[in-house]
């Protein structure tokens, strides 16, 4: 499981990820911040989407400083830093669950994202993060493995940031897969930047990668069974997001 690579392509590597993790987190930020200035958000809002953003700008710093650390060469302070990450990432899971149950009973989810997807698809992906964030701070000894497997696990984070700068009400029906499919282009870049070095890509991406493909494609199987669709309903049932029709919709009045 060891990397294999010619001598310098450690250090290449190295700014390659140490890049890569400032445009994701600076694409994340862009997105929020776009709200923010067109006045489609506000920090007027529940405390429960003040403490989900306080973890996630949280998780933001640490992945970024981590980048910077190994850069570096602060291995130590990398090592001691890392151990944060082991409480981190069930904490972002948990926040990310929890907003998603809030913005679906407070307004069904954002209208160009049908219902379903937004509660089931959005779980999944949450739990793809937590999922690969986590093997890859098991593989942490095999630096090729860590790194691609926590690109792509940050990756899946990428997408509330895209889902703000791409517009969603033009993409309706298909804004949902869109906007996770945009996120592929991270690891993308990384196998691409794999093939033209070494001529061949780490198996880390295609695990990584295969395994977010995989459970996105399940889980619009189970958003658009019987079960996903009753679930979405008991979810949102006795609440205002009730209200909200399943699909993905231009509200009345809306301006395009």
């Amino acid at each position: 499981m060891a990397t294999l690579a010619r001598p310098g392509a450690r250090a290449q590597d190295t700014r390659f990820f140490l890049i890569m993790a400032f445009v994701m987190a600076l694409v994340i930020i862009a997105g929020f911040s776009l709200n923010l200035a067109m006045g489609r958000s506000s920090f007027a809002l529940p405390l429960a989407y003040h403490v989900h953003g306080m973890i996630f700008m949280g998780w933001l710093g640490l992945y970024c400083a981590q980048a910077v650390t190994i850069a570096s060469g602060s291995r130590r302070r990398h090592a001691r830093l890392g151990k944060l990450a082991y409480l981190w990432i069930p904490a972002m899971v948990a926040a990310g669950i929890m907003i998603i149950l809030v913005s679906l009973r407070t307004t069904g989810g954002p209208f160009f994202f049908a219902k379903n997807e937004f509660l089931i698809s959005n779980t999944a992906g949450l739990l793809v993060f937590g999922g690969l964030a986590l093997w890859a701070l098991r593989q942490r000894r095999y630096t090729g493995w860590h790194r691609r497997l926590m690109l792509v696990a940050m990756s899946v984070l990428t997408g509330p940031g895209l889902g703000r700068l791409i517009p969603g009400p033009l993409l309706i029906p298909y804004a949902w897969p869109i906007s996770n499919a945009v996120t592929l282009l991270f690891p993308l870049i990384g196998m691409w930047m794999d093939w033209r070095r070494d001529g061949r890509v780490h198996p880390a991406y295609w695990w990584g990668v295969g395994i977010y493909v995989g459970i996105f494609t399940l889980s619009m199987v189970l958003a658009y069974s019987p079960a996903g669709y009753a679930l979405t309903e008991w979810a949102s049932a006795g609440t205002p997001g009730a209200a909200r029709p399943m699909e993905a919709h231009l509200p009345p009045g809306f301006p395009m």
